[in-house]
């Protein structure tokens, strides 16, 4: 049955990784699952067609024969339950790797957007250069927790997992302030993730899909 995700027409960052639909290419990539890409433009997303799938008027969505979901949790959790490679079989390492994913999302994600929020939404603002420190100071000290946590561990918790692919893709969005390059372990974890074939090809794709370039290979 074919999988159908939507995807910005052109992404703000310009295909370089940081929209959602990115962290589903990857789960798809990761589960060998064939998909097709709907783009949506910004004036689409907020018409009757698309809210009927995604109430908020974002990205993704996910289709598969009956089944639309939104929300990237979701859809990963959808991905991952259903196919092999991103959950341990085991029940408690499957738990602990759940747990990961809301961690990524509901811990770790919420300072991050806070900050981009500050510096391309509200950077005209006359508090925005005060509170753009403090909103840093919050991720670093989420980032340092998360770091003392991993140590010197590859991934999370064992075999790397759909809370690694979460992780992975929350942090790379601080990369861009710089923050991540204070916390050595995490940009290595980091980049152990996008190292990851399955992550290259999700990002190969995204970027081509902005680009209007062919995926080589």
């Amino acid at each position: 049955m074919t999988v159908t995700i939507t995807a910005f027409e052109r992404s703000p960052d310009g295909g370089m990784g940081l929209a959602r639909d990115t962290r589903v290419r990857w789960a798809l990539e990761e589960a060998g699952l064939p998909y097709e890409v709907r783009p949506v433009s910004f004036a689409a997303m907020k018409e009757p067609a698309h809210l009927a799938v995604q109430p908020f008027g974002q990205i993704p969505t996910y289709e598969e024969g009956d089944l639309v979901l939104f929300e990237t949790g979701a859809i990963i959790f959808h991905i991952a339950s259903h196919h092999a490679g991103l959950l341990p079989n085991e029940a408690n390492a499957r738990a602990r790797a759940i747990t990961w994913m809301f961690a990524a999302l509901n811990t770790v994600e919420p300072p991050i957007l806070e900050l981009i929020t500050v510096k391309f939404t509200e950077g005209d603002k006359p508090w925005s250069k005060e509170r753009f420190p403090l909103i840093a100071d919050r991720i670093r000290n989420r980032l340092g927790q998360l770091s003392a946590r991993l140590g010197d561990a590859e991934w999370l918790d064992g075999a790397f997992s759909a809370g690694d692919l979460l992780m992975v893709s929350v942090l790379l969005r601080t990369r861009p302030s710089g923050i991540l390059n204070e916390f050595p372990s995490l940009a290595a974890y980091v980049a152990r993730g996008e190292a990851r074939p399955a992550y290259k090809r999700a990002f190969a794709a995204q970027l081509a899909f902005n680009t209007a370039q062919p995926v080589a290979g």
